[in-house]
């Protein structure tokens, strides 16, 4: 258990027993480096409540800690806070309680637990997927696995944008201009080759535009009368009613672009349980729809469409069906909500939508309440910025987008080169060179992008997040190796018990110490779905264990007692890494 959890009770005891006062908040910082401490209680907060001088306060509070908690050795009150030092038995019989479980910190789901259903990547069927898409999915995937780390049952899904206005461009485009090309007959990727023709599209869009411009046509008006456009409505409407050649077209050119897909979430190692397809959730709604107006949730305007009146909330009228009876994309995402629900066993959804979004989402989570919906509160907009490159703003339809694929191979690429300039990798194989490549270049992505608060823009630069020293994945991911070549060399066996009178060094002591910040550090980022807590604590862990190596002697220690606590340390260490790692979905090498 945590120094904090341990002491908080205590602590409002001694105030009550003191004071006669109930405080409800205590408030605990590290202890500053300059004082002797391994947690520091802040009296100030209390002062509201307790009519004294803060030193008095902390001194009562010290002497009743001393005196009733076993595992209080001494204290120091400077001004208002109270250095609190525990016993060298409380950091031992802890470690001897977490440094046999390779779970340690991850909380199984209790068998009645409901779930929590966490929507991710939800791309377009007209397009690879891109720089943005990888930060969805690593966002996603990251706090799926959070969620389920913290006790909960998680279901990951995406909802795939398969039909529109978009879609046909694509189809049109390889009808007139494919010459009957395929994935198989060109070795191109189906979800690229099915996006080459997007961009064709755009092409012969803006050439036809220009042609009538030069007739004396205005822009506006050119751009609405382009035959191409005309031609790819058309195609949308026929869809709509059903027409077997278009829909066969779709079909055919959608599944290309699902395998490659399945290629880039494989390699980025993301997965989901289920997927809904907008072709088959666009009517959902309607029918809520409906018995809203019949509610006086909805009302209905003199040209027949519904809308919502949310001004009292502080929001818009938001419209939920257009006049001629077709559902708008809000209607289809409460159909959606109400349809998931019904699909699994859930009392939660999560969200990951960029943060253009926002509006959306409140409306969206407002309005599912106002229909009676008690699970709407657990309703959470993974909002998140965007991913900007040095060289600046990516555009799908004109072609000049980061490929997920492009960038995961340069990735591999950087990690090469800068691993090959180090030169430590002479004894391996061909093959476990790739295999490494591909683990640094991957982990150096995933934590790159996950360290960063999901709500801030990132501008992602590929070799800086390749860099070996500093807040890295490859930093991390070399610890990680380092301590696997210490259990390597342990030749002697580290698995017997430290006696109770064991002297713990202080690097040793503040090694556990940053151990036991793991579990409350994986539920922490479970409340606020935010993987930058995991990987921030993990360097934080990381730095503290290497400064551990550089000041004392591992394998080389005089007494047999500190070579083994010292390998256990070191393994224990090694199991956080790895465990939190896993959370962010990045690999850890054996050997690095």
């Amino acid at each position: 258990m945590a120094i904090q959890s341990i002491l908080a009770t205590h602590v409002k005891e001694a105030v009550n027993k003191i004071h006669n006062v109930e405080i409800e908040q205590v408030e605990f910082q590290p202890t500053r480096k300059d004082f002797e401490g391994d947690i520091t209680l802040v009296t100030f907060p209390m002062l509201r409540q307790v009519k004294t001088n803060p030193v008095k306060l902390g001194q009562e509070i010290g002497e009743y800690l001393e005196k009733n908690v076993a595992e209080v050795s001494h204290f120091n009150v400077v001004q208002g806070f109270l250095n609190i030092v525990m016993n060298n038995s409380f950091y031992l019989d802890f470690f001897g309680s977490m440094k046999n479980h390779e779970d340690f910190g991850i909380v199984p789901p209790a068998s009645n637990a409901q779930g929590i259903m966490v929507e991710y990547s939800s791309p377009n069927t007209n397009k690879p997927l891109h720089l943005g898409h990888i930060r969805n999915n690593l966002l996603g995937y990251s706090v799926s696995e959070i969620l389920k780390a913290a006790g909960n049952k998680v279901y990951k899904t995406q909802i795939i944008n398969d039909r529109g206005i978009h879609i046909c461009k694509s189809m049109l485009a390889w009808q007139r201009f494919g010459n009957g090309e395929t994935p198989q007959s060109t070795g191109i990727k189906g979800d690229k080759l099915v996006g080459k023709y997007y961009v064709k599209f755009d092409q012969e869009y803006k050439k036809e535009i220009a042609e009538l411009k030069e007739k004396g046509i205005s822009e506006e008006a050119a751009k609405a009368e382009a035959p191409i456009l005309f031609e790819a409505k058309q195609m949308l409407l026929k869809w709509e009613a059903g027409d077997p050649e278009v829909v066969a077209l779709w079909e055919k050119m959608n599944q290309w672009v699902y395998n490659g897909f399945a290629k880039t979430y494989d390699a980025l190692g993301v997965d989901f349980d289920k997927n809904y397809y907008e072709s088959s959730t666009y009517l959902l709604g309607k029918d809520v729809v409906a018995q809203g107006l019949e509610k006086s949730i909805f009302y209905k305007k003199e040209d027949g469409s519904v809308w919502i009146d949310l001004t009292d909330e502080g929001l818009d009228e938001k419209i939920v069906l257009r006049s001629d009876g077709t559902a708008v994309y809000m209607t289809q995402d409460i159909g959606t909500a109400i349809q998931r629900v019904k699909d699994f066993d859930i009392n939660g959804m999560v969200y990951t939508v960029g943060n253009e979004q926002d509006y959306h989402f409140k409306v969206l989570f407002l309005i599912l309440k106002k229909l009676g919906f008690d699970w709407a509160d657990y309703l959470y907009h993974l909002s998140y910025g965007m991913v900007d490159l040095p060289g600046g703003k990516m555009k799908s339809r004109e072609g000049t987008v980061v490929d997920a694929d492009d960038l995961i191979e340069e990735m591999k690429e950087t990690a090469r080169a800068i691993s090959e300039e180090l030169g430590k990798l002479e004894a391996y194989s061909e093959e476990e060179k790739e295999e490494l490549y591909r683990t640094i270049g991957l982990g150096a992505l995933k934590y790159y992008i996950l360290k960063v608060d999901p709500k801030k823009r990132i501008l992602f630069d590929p070799k800086e997040s390749v860099d070996f020293q500093g807040n890295t994945g490859p930093f991390i991911q070399y610890t990680y190796a380092r301590i696997q070549s210490i259990l390597r060399k342990a030749n002697f066996d580290y698995s017997r018990e430290i006696p109770a009178d064991y002297q713990l060094h202080q690097k040793e002591k503040e090694l556990i110490k940053q151990l036991q910040l793991y579990p409350e550090t994986v539920q922490l980022a479970a409340e606020n779905h935010s993987p930058a807590l995991i990987a921030n604590y993990t360097y934080e862990l990381v730095k503290e264990f290497n400064s551990f190596y550089q000041n004392v002697t591992i394998l080389g220690a005089d007494e047999l007692q500190e070579k083994i606590l010292r390998v256990q340390l070191s393994q224990s260490v090694g199991n956080v890494i790895k465990s939190s790692f896993a959370l962010l979905g990045i690999q850890v090498p054996e050997r690095m």
